[in-house]
């Protein structure tokens, strides 16, 4: 226990423990935007599709299981780059005196506690709006084939149907992107999953997960303000 206890609390410990995590949310993200594409589709068949979707997701086992590793996996996230962050001032506690940080790395390598930071903020308000809205809001009941269902859809398009939460969501979507960007291949190479070969097609590969998936959630919130102004 002493060796696990070492090992997970040095410096190398805590990133293997943050990308572990983060490579998890990575899952979680792809699992998460592929289902809510459903709310393209959702007008057609006033949310039946989207809402028998969100039932199954909070009531299957396996996915319940997968929840908790999820609000494990953000808690883990977030604590072990708190500490990693104020591990770091400490091994330097003043700074040098000519500092020319943005020759040695990329801004986004220089700024993921920041952007990690407003995501977390936004991650709160997400879940304000939405899954606290669904354990403990009055949500309307729809009947399918004589099965109630509680009818998510109607608080996505009452979240969504505020200007400023669009724009709060987008806007923190950006961030997310620019956070996934360093984020995804920094996690592979933390692992030692560094190979001359590999690497740029993981980067790659990163830089394409960094854009679509954010884009594809930004899309989201932006086609259901415009279908409520119709």
């Amino acid at each position: 226990m002493s060796w696990f206890n070492q090992t997970f609390s040095s410096t190398l410990g805590k990133k293997l423990i943050m990308s572990a995590t983060g490579l998890f949310l990575i899952l979680f993200l792809i699992g998460h935007v592929a289902g809510n594409l459903q709310i393209f589709f959702a007008e057609a068949d006033n949310g039946r599709l989207f809402n028998e979707y969100a039932l199954f997701m909070t009531t299957n086992p396996a996915v319940k299981v997968l929840s908790y590793l999820t609000y494990i996996s953000i808690l883990g996230h977030v604590f072990y780059s708190i500490a990693l962050t104020q591990r770091n001032k400490k091994a330097r506690p003043v700074g040098y005196s000519v500092e020319n940080a943005s020759a040695n790395s990329a801004w986004t390598s220089r700024n993921m506690g920041v952007l990690g930071t407003f995501v977390l903020i936004f991650l709160v308000i997400h879940l304000k709006s939405f899954w606290y809205e669904m354990h403990w809001g009055g949500i309307p009941v729809q009947n399918y084939d004589g099965q109630e269902v509680k009818d998510l859809y109607v608080i996505v398009k009452a979240a969504f149907s505020q200007l400023w939460y669009v724009g709060l969501y987008v806007f923190c979507m950006i961030l997310l992107a620019f956070h996934l960007s360093h984020g995804f291949q920094s996690a592979f190479q933390t692992l030692g999953l560094n190979h001359k070969k590999y690497t740029p097609l993981i980067k790659k590969v990163g830089m394409a997960f960094a854009i679509i998936v954010p884009l594809l959630f930004a899309l989201m919130p932006i086609y259901v303000y415009i279908q409520s102004l119709g």
